[in-house]
């Protein structure tokens, strides 16, 4: 067998190794399968937390370790422990929420407790996917405050979600970090956390480098690790900011995107 060229392969979940059933194909499966028997080591780098995230890896038998909470969570997912995580100064991002809607009005909320089994809850106005995965709604916004926090989600009535996203940044990127990861989903984080610094951390951890890594993804949370990685393929169906910055451009989810590249490789 030819050797890999890669010793990790990162992930990105929804939108890129998932299809929109929520499942993950045969052929993916098998392909990622033939990746680490060639010596590489596949990681899950997700923007969901640990808690909406930990289903799925079970049900691949994943058994490593994962990147969730864009970044926020390092998880081993064969021993279900939580090795790293970083929370979100609640005083600074409510002072980056006030500031925001003193420039773009009223925002619905929601926001994702730390920890492993660490609740989302969602708040009046906030419109929620549908779906199998559980969340807490909430009407005292005291509520929202009241545990430690990864992130905070943001929806506005009328601007879209890049506009959104392009007025956080405008107001409050000094104080926060605010990534758009998804149709509907504006999330706020701690300043300077990305999905690359949580790979980072993982990566070595499996003594493996940026030089060691290939990166797939959909949407512009997804910049950092292709930045950080050597090379990084976008997805058919991703963002055009992803697109901008990618070194190569797969199928979609719906189309074993991430099967084309491996198997590609694994030809030499």
């Amino acid at each position: 067998m030819t050797p890999f060229p890669y010793k990790l392969i990162a992930t990105d979940l929804d939108g890129t190794l998932l299809r929109a059933d929520g499942t993950v194909s045969q052929r993916t499966r098998d392909a990622l399968a033939a990746a680490t028997a060639a010596g590489a080591a596949h990681i899950v780098v997700t923007g969901r937390a640990v808690p909406w995230t930990r289903h799925i890896l079970d049900d691949l038998g994943y058994d490593g370790l994962a990147v969730c909470g864009q970044g926020a969570q390092v998880y081993h997912a064969g021993e279900h422990r939580l090795l790293t995580s970083v929370t979100l100064d609640r005083q600074l991002a409510g002072l980056a929420l006030s500031k925001l809607e003193a420039e773009v009005g009223p925002l619905a909320l929601a926001a994702s407790r730390d920890g492993l089994d660490g609740e989302v809850l969602v708040g009046p106005g906030y419109r929620v996917q549908e779906g199998p995965l559980p969340y807490l709604p909430y009407e005292d916004p005291a509520d929202l405050w009241s545990a430690p926090l990864n992130k905070v989600y943001i929806q506005h009535p009328e601007l879209d979600d890049d506009a959104l996203a392009l007025a956080a940044r405008r107001t409050v990127g000094g104080l926060v970090d605010v990534v758009m990861a998804g149709a509907g989903v504006v999330e706020i984080l701690p300043l300077g956390l990305s999905k690359a610094t949580g790979l980072s951390l993982a990566a070595r951890r499996l003594g493996a480098r940026a030089t060691d890594t290939i990166a797939f993804g959909d949407m512009p949370n997804d910049i950092p690790m292709f930045a950080w990685a050597r090379h990084g393929v976008a997805m058919a169906n991703a963002h055009d900011d992803l697109k901008a910055v990618a070194h190569e451009i797969t199928a979609s989810n719906e189309s074993d995107g991430i099967a084309v590249v491996l198997e590609d490789l694994l030809r030499g």
